[in-house]
């Protein structure tokens, strides 16, 4: 029987000033002369939350704790900081007094620099908001062109610099690397700036082309495959070498503490709420049963006028896939996983995958760092396995 994981809660802003060429999110733009429908959105944001929640904690005795927010987009920045405020004293409601303001509650706005004012991020922080992540993605104002950004490297540098007068020691630097004609030592000078503002936690990924973007149809010059290579090998080495520890696969951070604790609970298999236009969410419910998937209603009108019925889709994951999507998701993770979170979070033994898991341990892949047979074994991928972790997965499959 399945145990119920922490909770988390996503709140997804579709709003954008500028969709950008490679993005595949559920954002959507509003025109120049448009006006952003804070006010109903909130409103509904909140009846949306009221019916997952209840959702969460059926057949539970008293509510579930929510352990961390993230509010992503789309461009939540566009957002004022009141809206922001009504939303989490709303949700505040369901919490024990003084959830708003515990210091173990992690609350992340994604902000991005050209939508931002100096004086919006104390009014973020003054909300109950307790981290930013900022999409910078790169320092050089070329690159920023080519990716469609609306912000150039110097509203980068005074958005950091704003959040740091606004009381933010908790931030995350968004950047990305194998950019369109992209050389190492310019994928390195990206580095090198954002690690002169001394943040506690860096995103550092490769950009990909999805599908259903414009960059999938009309394709920028990219890197080649060796100079990708070069790049991901020198920037491990100049984090590693300025403190940063690689915890997960594109996630860097200082210190453990700074680690994104709404980001963890996903690669644990834990369970999150997703609330607003097009958000997914897993819950797992107190009748022991399949974990469920959920999404909602994906364009932001329709959302606004689904009330009560906000959900799209709500599906169990099928039971033959519950241990393949919670390796995929533990094993980006440096620390891996014990025997016991395995059964606990997938509810079958492990004795499902022990074969396999064997199999990679023996080719160098995966490494036990007990004695076979104990339950608190844990498996972590290697240094080759973490580089090749496609193929680690593909075990599984």
């Amino acid at each position: 029987m399945l145990a119920q994981p922490p909770l988390s809660l996503y709140v997804h802003i579709p709003w954008c000033v500028k969709k950008c060429p490679y993005c595949d999110f559920n954002s959507h733009e509003f025109g120049a002369r448009s006006e952003l429908p804070q006010t109903d959105y909130v409103a509904a944001l909140c009846r949306d939350f009221d019916s997952d929640y209840a959702l969460a904690c059926e057949g539970s005795s008293g509510g579930r704790a929510i352990h961390s927010v993230f509010i992503g987009g789309g461009t939540p920045s566009l957002f004022e900081a009141r809206a922001f405020d009504d939303l989490l004293q709303y949700i505040a409601k369901t919490q024990t007094p003084g959830w708003l303001h515990s210091q173990e509650l992690e609350i992340t706005l994604e902000a991005n620099p050209g939508t931002l004012e100096a004086g919006r991020f104390a009014e973020f922080r003054a909300a109950g908001i307790n981290r930013l992540s900022i999409g910078v993605q790169s320092f050089a104002d070329a690159q920023l062109k080519k990716l469609g950004r609306i912000h150039d490297s110097t509203q980068a540098r005074r958005a950091i610099e704003s959040a740091r007068s606004a009381g933010f020691d908790n931030f995350n630097l968004d950047l990305m690397h194998g950019l369109p004609e992209q050389t190492l030592a310019a994928a390195m000078a990206d580095i090198e700036a954002a690690l002169s503002f001394e943040p506690p936690h860096l995103s550092w990924y490769q950009l990909t082309i999805e599908p259903n973007t414009v960059f999938f149809s009309k394709p920028p010059p990219l890197p080649k495959e060796s100079l990708l290579t070069s790049v991901q090998d020198a920037g491990h080495a100049l984090l590693a070498a300025n403190g940063f520890e690689q915890y997960e696969v594109s996630a860097y951070a200082r210190d453990s503490q700074r680690q994104s604790r709404h980001n963890l609970n996903y690669w644990q298999f834990g369970d999150y709420l997703g609330i607003g236009a097009g958000a997914h969410g897993k819950l797992t419910l107190a009748d022991g049963g399949l974990p469920r998937r959920t999404r909602k209603q994906r364009q932001p009108e329709n959302y606004l006028r689904a009330a009560p019925a906000f959900t799209a889709q709500s599906s169990p994951i099928p039971e033959e896939d519950i241990a393949l999507e919670y390796l995929l998701n533990t094993l980006r993770t440096r620390k891996g996983f014990t025997r016991d979170q395995f059964e606990a979070r997938t509810g079958q033994p492990y004795s499902t995958i022990e074969g396999r898991v064997a199999s990679l341990i023996d080719r160098g892949l995966l490494s036990d760092s007990r004695a076979a047979g104990a339950a608190g074994t844990t498996v972590t991928t290697t240094e080759r396995g973490f580089r090749f972790l496609n193929t680690v997965l593909e075990e599984f499959v």
